[in-house]
């Protein structure tokens, strides 16, 4: 069958936490049964979250609509119910009780995608909070709860160079933007 089908995007609602394990889980059994011509793409929507857990700063995954995973697809004949009786899924978004899946307008999901690009991104280029001059409080780190100011702004190391008072004395110190807060 060389007959291009028309897929559009729709959403499934799934339990909150398990959205990774039911995307790997469509797209293991959408190859086991060969229906890839009629679902192509499967995307849980992302984000990317700076923590920080003992001092370090630590990047992470984290999902934008929990319990919600987008899939492009043709839900014709019997697609439909095979994807709702995969482990998890509680169902397809929007849709009536015995009716089809509604699909996502078109707005709809270039905002959604979009949204997943710029998130991406946007965890790689974060704007600098802090200028030269500024009071700032120290908030990590072994100098914790010491107040100072604002000396340079290293962008591309993501640190500053703060004076800090310590036993009378200015001590410049070298701090991340994750440690200092604005006084």
């Amino acid at each position: 069958m060389t007959e291009t089908v028309e897929k559009k995007w729709y959403v499934i609602r799934g339990i909150s936490g398990q959205e990774n394990k039911i995307k790997d889980y469509i797209d293991s059994e959408v190859k086991r049964l060969n229906i890839n011509e009629f679902v192509e793409e499967v995307i849980v929507p992302t984000q990317k979250v700076v923590q920080i857990r003992n001092g370090k700063k630590v990047s992470k995954e984290k999902v934008y609509f929990p319990g919600y995973i987008m899939i492009k697809a043709n839900l014709t004949g019997e697609i439909p119910h095979i994807i709702r009786s995969f482990p998890n899924i509680l169902g397809f978004l929007g849709e009536t009780k015995g009716g089809d899946p509604v699909p996502l307008r078109l707005n709809e999901v270039s905002r959604m995608l979009g949204k997943v690009d710029e998130l991406s991104m946007e965890g790689e280029n974060i704007a600098i909070p802090f200028t030269v001059g500024e009071n700032i409080k120290v908030i990590d780190g072994p100098f914790n709860g010491f107040n100072g100011n604002i000396e340079k702004v290293n962008e591309e190391k993501r640190k500053l160079e703060v004076m800090v008072k310590i036993f009378g004395r200015k001590t410049p110190l070298e701090l991340s933007y994750m440690q200092v807060e604005k006084i």
